[in-house]
């Protein structure tokens, strides 16, 4: 009911702006978390990368296909040795503060991202070496090696542009008022509450922006969103419950918006940091056990009534890195049972299985939880705030942890960081030398006929390994009022408001 108050409040505030506000056109967006810091340096939520889609421009964005498309940058070339790349920048740009983004500002941008102090971009730039100016609207990128992924990564806060004037005038204290070059701009933050944003006047593709303000609000309760979406408190929610889709779908004065996400969902194992030592972090076989243990199309049957997609790998069925050469495997209990037998582990497997706060993941881990115990592990839920399960996963303070992942239009976006040795997201502190040598490789090559090979080898590494089971992509869910005109969703689950109407 307190998070109910909270947007019914919202809504009050909303409705007690001057007239002339009120004549003005306001899109409301439930959210299902309250973001992090608005700074593209140091946010590191999805739900923040929602946010920033609609006042943060990028240099490149992504359209329906995963094609890259220009956005503040016009065009890009590589040098014939992959180790400089050369951005042409979109002429009459300004930031929120009037200030222009000219080669200068970008440049400033990029070398914030890598140089700030706890800055989440830099292991995403880690590549870059130096920033020049070429001329007033072009910078050149000198890169220490060939790095493939790089324009990839400029499709997301790595590429967005910051106001140099405000940055510094603002130091660590940017993120509370943030000052960029996308289409609206910010003008205030509730914690908790609300996100205002307004109509920027000199934005750069100014035509095509017809709503005057956008209100953020995190409204963590699925049906709670859902329910203020249908009574007209709100015009947008995202993360709908699969649960909710018959019901959405059936209400005329509501459109579902979907797509398979880029990401995935599945669980970490434990293998380099559990101090108990235990089966799973000890023998590949006990961790090829628990796989097959479970039945991915009956979690998603069960718990998303059959509408996300179930997975194997770090990128969807349907990318175009997908290995087809290891499709997804059945469910063998008797196979598990005889894998344990062959690691010399006595069942049950007692396991500390960490799982995020939230009405779906506990439902899939309960249904995880029952699959494996008819192979022989005991997997003892341990339900924790998302915060505090990261922490306690950097930290090696779990067994087994449920984690998702948003996804990256690239490969090495949702392999790099969880694989490689000591990388920062590794929370299963697996190693091995050939994955990194593979990993690295697949930085250097463009050619996606030579990169599916060297990923196709790392697969099979890690398919055998098992530092992650890979269970399901999920379905992006956006419902919507059909009063708002224009929305397409794309696969990264943002919500673009460029070219968004309401009647």
């Amino acid at each position: 009911m307190k998070i109910f108050r909270l947007a019914v409040t919202a809504a009050a505030l909303l409705l007690s702006l001057p007239s002339a506000v009120q004549a003005q056109t306001t899109l409301r967006i439930g959210l299902a978390e309250d973001p992090d810091i608005l700074d593209p340096t140091m946010a590191r939520t999805y739900v923040g990368r929602i946010v920033f889609a609609s006042f943060c421009d990028k240099l490149f964005d992504i359209d329906e296909k995963l094609d890259i498309v220009p956005q503040l940058a016009l065009s890009h070339e590589t040098s014939a040795d992959g180790k400089e790349v050369t951005i042409k920048l979109r002429p009459g740009v300004k930031f929120h503060d009037g200030e222009p983004l000219d080669a200068e500002a970008a440049k400033y941008s990029i070398e914030r991202h890598l140089t700030m102090q706890g800055s989440f971009r830099k292991p995403e730039l880690a590549s870059v070496d130096r920033v020049e100016v070429v001329d007033p609207l072009t910078i050149k990128l000198g890169l220490k090696a060939p790095f493939s992924p790089l324009i990839a990564q400029l499709t997301d806060r790595a590429g967005m542009m910051v106001s140099p004037k405000a940055a510094k005038e603002a130091g660590d204290k940017f993120g509370l008022r943030p000052v960029c070059a996308g289409p609206y701009k910010f003008v205030e933050r509730v914690q908790q509450d609300r996100m205002v944003f307004e109509k920027f006047a000199d934005y750069w593709n100014k035509d095509n922006v017809f709503i005057d303000r956008i209100v953020f609000l995190p409204i963590v309760d699925a049906t709670v969103r859902l329910a203020n979406l249908k009574s007209g408190g709100l015009d947008l929610i995202e993360r709908v419950l699969a649960t909710d889709i018959k019901d959405v779908r059936t209400d005329s004065r509501l459109k579902l918006s979907t797509a398979i996400e880029l990401g995935y969902q599945g669980i970490t194992l434990n293998i380099g940091k559990d101090k108990a030592k235990g089966p799973l972090s000890q023998s590949a076989k006990v961790r090829q056990a628990l796989d097959l243990s479970l039945d991915r199309e009956a979690i998603n049957q069960v718990v998303f009534n059959g509408e996300f997609k179930p997975g194997n790998q770090w990128i969807n069925p349907d990318h175009p890195y997908y290995q087809k050469a290891f499709p997804l495997r059945g469910r063998d209990v008797a196979k598990a049972k005889a894998l344990l037998k062959e690691a010399g582990v006595t069942p049950p497997v007692s396991v500390d299985f960490m799982v995020p706060k939230g009405a779906e993941t506990e439902a899939v881990a309960q249904v995880v939880q029952s699959m494996a115990s008819e192979s022989g592990f005991d997997m003892k839920l341990r339900v924790t705030e998302f915060a505090t399960s990261l922490k306690q996963a950097e930290a090696g303070e779990y067994q087994a942890f449920m984690l998702a992942w948003s996804g990256r239009i690239d490969p090495d976006g949702n392999s790099y960081v969880f694989q490689k040795t000591d990388a920062p997201q590794n929370y299963s502190g697996w190693s091995n030398k050939e994955a990194d040598k593979l990993l690295d490789e697949g930085r250097l090559v463009t050619d996606q006929a030579q990169r599916k090979a060297i990923y196709e080898k790392l697969a099979k590494i890690v398919l055998e390994e098992k530092p992650l089971l890979y269970i399901y992509h999920r379905r992006i869910l956006i419902a919507h009022t059909t009063k708002l005109e224009g929305y397409k969703q794309m696969p990264d689950g943002l919500v673009r408001v460029v070219g968004l109407k309401l009647k």
